[in-house]
């Protein structure tokens, strides 16, 4: 365990002026309120808030932010609470500490509804003040570092929610050495087996790579030196997750994958040498045309700089090698960490602030959804590391998620942009709106006043901004439609009970019933009518209630029901609210089996569809029609669901996964296969499980399998 000299003394190095005494109080403190806690591994509680402390310090960030490592669990898991805090370390440290606190103190439906808000809390407080999302970071690292402890459920949702969230914020903020840890980790408990076999290979030609690696450093080298450009040449490994992706994404067999070494060139701070270095390489060793990408003229938006070239080095190995300064060298290493110096006061710096544009917009992207579920999804989507970089007309450089189209770039520049357009030119050339954005297009919009989104758009926007603003369109037209209609049936319900509607709606009555109701807004109550939630004569009803009527005040549900046959017993494992009798069936896009988080679509004399909470045909309802579903405790039927599998060809491979699906107890429904050139080939099955946990154990099987690259469960049907 780490010692609070031990931190201390690390502060001291890189500034020694450090306010010291109050990470000493802060110390004292967090000791006396965790004494007698103790962590899975048996080790004291106080433990983890030093080994978090320890990794802001190795950051080297400011006083503030390491007190606030080691109080950032105080509030949450002890009788501290946030006035405390304030009280005793003053504001700064209080809000830190108040945007990495997760909510366990306040009830929720779910654990993902939890999960769901501590994230959003988390990046409204990061948009705020950087240095939250850099303490959570390395709170996660340290989970990580000793999820061992955790029981074997916990372990998977831990280092899912890892590479889903958490991974991508650290690449995203530049911090490339956290996030490979957090991805090696988090793929050693999500696939065990092909992690070690992946560390296993490596590590078999290791001393023939270390050999190999010594004589290109010293070749490239001497080179630099016979040039008089001062330098550094290191030679690294590249980390089992980044192998692994590139396996799949490539369809390659590790035996392919030519760079698994990597060598990086670090130079002074002239940018001019770095272009110089890579001629001096390219003189050496011929170049790969379409691996050379100059990142120092257009930065990555984490603001990374390098020069990156492949070449096809000595033994006709192909040599990834990165050319960059000593700042860059820093950014790239530390990302915002970087900027966070003391010459600069307690906030970053400007270029860092713009460059970080993207954490407002991402909670600019948030504020529509109060669905925990949908919240997580975008997020996910919102975080996806794969950029495009595009220009405007004018010549301005944005960049957009790989697979964005027209419609996003239009919502990018501005909400009625995307309303209004009619269509799109990519370097001077009419292209559809589905087209998919490439690298140094060129793009310009046409707009027509006057032209509204059509809910088709949802089939390929890919950012979630377009998403969000193009739901909130068709829902706003809807709910004219619906207001408009549930008017006039109101308006007839009431005549035909002898009241008038028109005044009545004035009156403080017409309140009372609109709180009834559960609404604010006498609109949202009548909306509601149209959209066919609650009836005319529910409304009626409570203006002139008659016992023998109240049981004819019909909910949309009840409609439903009475139009399903009495007969139709629910086989189906689902619950509607607590009803039986209601024809359910499952949306066929999604497929969703017991374990998923799930919401049903209710329609008009066909009962309720099912579908995946995170659907996207879900999306595209109006989410008034929605209605609360669930699994039932025990259901005893099978569901489909499909799989992709991607693998190298070999004699006996089908036959082996069809032992190992047999094995556990499911059976095949549908199988398509694909062979590829490169004799990789994509395997698409039909399988029936019974749920979740079922399918997750038949994936896990199918990952040992020799030659299986990939296994996926799909979200759409299959090609």
């Amino acid at each position: 365990m780490i010692r609070i000299n031990d931190i201390i003394d690390k502060i001291s190095d890189y500034y020694p002026d450090a306010d010291l005494d109050l990470i000493d109080r802060a110390y004292i403190y967090s000791a006396r309120v965790h004494d007698g806690q103790v962590r899975l591994s048996g080790e004291p509680y106080l433990s983890h808030p030093l080994e978090v402390s320890g990794i802001l310090a190795d950051m080297r960030l400011d006083v503030v932010s390491v007190t606030a490592g080691l109080l950032h669990d105080v509030v949450e898991d002890t009788h501290a609470t946030e006035n405390d805090i304030k009280e005793m370390f003053g504001p700064e440290v209080a809000h830190i500490v108040s945007g990495v606190t997760k909510l366990s103190k306040l009830t929720f439906d779910s654990s993902q509804a939890r999960q769901a808000e501590s994230i959003r809390k988390m990046i409204l407080a990061m948009a705020d003040d950087i240095r939250v999302i850099l303490i959570k970071l390395a709170d996660r690292l340290h989970n990580m570092r000793t999820l061992s402890f955790q029981k074997p459920k916990k372990k998977i949702v831990i280092a899912q929610e890892t590479i889903d969230i958490y991974s991508p914020i650290a690449s995203r903020l530049g911090i490339f050495w956290i996030k490979k840890e957090l991805e090696d980790i988090a793929f050693r408990y999500l696939q065990p087996d092909v992690y070690n076999k992946i560390i296993e290979m490596v590590d078999q030609d290791k001393l023939e790579h270390e050999n190999y690696i010594d004589m290109v450093k010293d070749r490239i080298q001497r080179a630099m030196d016979e040039n008089n450009i001062r330098c550094e040449v290191q030679g690294r490994y590249k980390n089992a997750y980044s192998i692994h992706q590139k396996m799949i994404k490539q369809s390659l067999a590790f035996e392919d994958v030519y760079d698994i070494i990597a060598f990086r060139i670090v130079l002074g701070n002239s940018i001019p040498q770095c272009y110089e270095a890579l001629g001096i390489i390219h003189s050496m060793w011929k170049p790969i045309g379409k691996k050379i990408k100059d990142y120092i003229a257009v930065p990555k938006p984490n603001m990374y700089q390098a020069l990156h070239t492949t070449v096809v080095g000595p033994s006709g190995e192909r040599i990834e090698i990165q050319i960059r300064t000593e700042e860059m060298d820093k950014i790239a290493k530390s990302g915002i960490a970087a900027h966070w110096s003391y010459k600069e006061g307690k906030q970053v710096d400007e270029k860092a602030n713009k460059t970080y544009a993207w954490i407002q917009n991402l909670v600019e992207n948030q504020e529509s959804f109060t669905d925990p579920k949908e919240f997580i999804e975008n997020v996910r989507i919102d975080l996806f590391p794969d950029e495009v970089y595009v220009f405007t007309p004018n010549g301005e450089v944005k960049t957009v998620p790989k697979g964005a189209t027209p419609v996003d770039f239009a919502y990018l520049i501005h909400t009625e942009v995307g309303n209004q357009c009619t269509g799109a030119k990519i370097n001077g050339r009419m292209v559809p709106l589905q087209y998919q954005l490439k690298v140094g297009d060129s793009i310009e919009i046409i707009t027509t006043k006057g032209h509204t989104p059509s809910k088709d758009w949802l089939n390929f926007v890919k950012t979630v901004k377009a998403r969000s603003r193009i739901r909130q369109w068709i829902k706003s037209q809807e709910k004219e439609r619906s207001l408009s209609l549930g008017r006039e049936m109101c308006d007839k319900a009431f005549r035909k009970h002898r009241l008038n509607f028109s005044t009545l709606s004035k009156s403080e009555k017409m309140l009372e019933v609109t709180a009834h109701f559960g609404f604010k807004f006498f609109d949202d109550l009548i909306a509601s009518v149209g959209y066919g939630k609650i009836t005319p004569l529910q409304i009626v009803r409570r203006f002139e209630p008659k016992e023998e009527d109240e049981q004819t005040q019909d909910s949309f549900i009840g409609k439903i029901i009475g139009r399903v046959k009495k007969k139709h017993i629910n086989k189906s494992g689902v619950t509607v609210k607590g009803i039986d009798d209601v024809l359910v069936r499952f949306g066929k896009c999604c497929q969703p089996v017991p374990g998923d988080s799930i919401s049903g679509y209710i329609t008009r004399g066909y009962g309720v569809t099912i579908h995946r909470s995170n659907c996207v045909n879900l999306l595209k309802i109006t989410p008034d029609r929605q209605i609360e579903v669930e699994w039932e405790g025990h259901s005893k039927e099978t569901y489909p669901v499909k799989i992709m599998i991607r693998s190298n060809d070999r004699r006996g491979l089908l036959a082996d996964i069809a032992a190992a699906i047999s094995k556990l107890d499911s059976n095949i429904i549908d199988l398509n296969t694909k062979t590829r050139e490169s004799m990789a080939v994509e395997s698409y099955f039909t399988l029936a499980v019974k749920n979740t946990e079922h399918l997750f154990a038949v994936l896990n099987a199918l990952n040992k399998i020799k030659s299986v690259q990939e296994v996926k469960r799909l979200d759409v049907k299959m090609p």
